[in-house]
């Protein structure tokens, strides 16, 4: 999967909380475990119990209810396996964050190993960190283009 990522800088004013700094760090932590396909540092990074939204598509394989650390990292492999690895890419082009909270936001793109087709759409992903681990995992993407693309 290929990830062009803009790193954020400090606030003007330079004053930026070091529980904001804790969130970005484990979120460029988090992206940097998917793009090297780490399962078990995502298993790390995710909370025993984890507030996963990913809106429940029953043409895709791979979206659907997570609760559970090693659940919510399984969810980069299973991607992994109904598509086409080297036709993965994602951009983030927005990264905010507000204290515990962080919004990316970009534009990913990819194609589906059984079908051939391609699907493609902005994303935006609201991770939540407390205690240095992901607690929330809320991921909006454009599903009506997946799930075509995985439909035969």
């Amino acid at each position: 999967m290929s990830v062009k990522f803009v790193p954020v800088t400090a606030s003007p004013a330079g004053t930026v909380s070091s529980v904001a700094e804790a969130t970005r760090a484990v979120v460029q932590e988090f992206v940097a475990a998917r793009l090297a396909g780490d399962r078990a540092r995502l298993v790390a990074l995710f909370a025993d119990e984890v507030d996963w939204l990913l809106a429940e598509n029953p043409a895709v394989p791979w979206i659907r209810p997570r609760s559970t650390a090693a659940e919510c990292a399984a969810q980069f492999a299973e991607l992994m396996e109904h598509t086409v690895p080297e036709d993965a890419r994602a951009s983030v082009d927005t990264f905010f964050v507000d204290g515990t909270d962080a919004v990316l936001m970009g534009h990913l793109s990819g194609t589906v190993r059984a079908t051939g087709k391609t699907f493609e759409g902005p994303f935006a992903l609201h991770l939540t960190v407390e205690d240095g681990r992901i607690t929330r995992h809320h991921l909006y993407e454009n599903s009506l283009s997946i799930a075509q693309a995985c439909a035969p």
